[in-house]
């Protein structure tokens, strides 16, 4: 988990690199950084606990962590999607660039589509606002993350990707 929670890290670094509103791209990256060490301090405490053995102190500590980074995971999507929303500059021609790209783009098409949905659908009240009952939530980014099968086979199993493999290939 730690290792995938670097791969979140790197996806909001790139994506903060290309957001054309300096709130959001500070925002991004601020919380890029957090995951980055909540990341780092799961890691250590795995692996003091992979060396001490079995014991409930320990046991809470590491799925405390993993709750803290679950929470700094859902932070950098809520973040990179404000960003997509306000707008992303040209990828450059690094192929994990692109990927990051095309999937917020993904990610925004989808969107766009529930909300043209949700303006035809007939569940709006007499001033033309949502009924809080009946209709479908919005496509978040957490959701098109769920939603790809996990690709175990590509999943490097140290922190730093390998060469070849890109920010999208690993699935959390």
């Amino acid at each position: 988990m730690a290792s995938d929670g670097q791969v979140v890290v790197k996806f909001g670094n790139i994506l903060a690199k290309h957001c054309l509103d300096q709130r959001c791209s500070t925002e991004l990256l601020r919380a890029a950084e957090h995951t980055q060490s909540v990341s780092s301090q799961l890691g250590i405490v795995a692996r003091v606990k992979a060396v001490t053995g079995e014991s409930k102190a320990s046991s809470e500590l590491l799925l405390s962590n993993v709750q803290n980074l679950i929470r700094a995971v859902q932070h950098v999507l809520r973040a990179a999607e404000a960003a997509c929303v306000k707008g992303l500059g040209q990828a450059s021609a690094d192929p994990e660039e692109k990927e990051v790209a095309a999937f917020c783009q993904q990610w925004r098409k989808n969107l766009t589509q529930h909300r043209a949905k949700e303006a035809l659908n007939s569940d709006r009240d007499e001033l033309g606002l949502r009924k809080t009952r009946g209709g479908k939530a919005e496509p978040t980014l957490m959701s098109l993350v769920q939603e790809q099968p996990p690709r175990s086979r590509s999943i490097p199993k140290h922190p730093n990707p390998r060469k070849g493999h890109t920010v999208m290939d690993r699935h959390l």
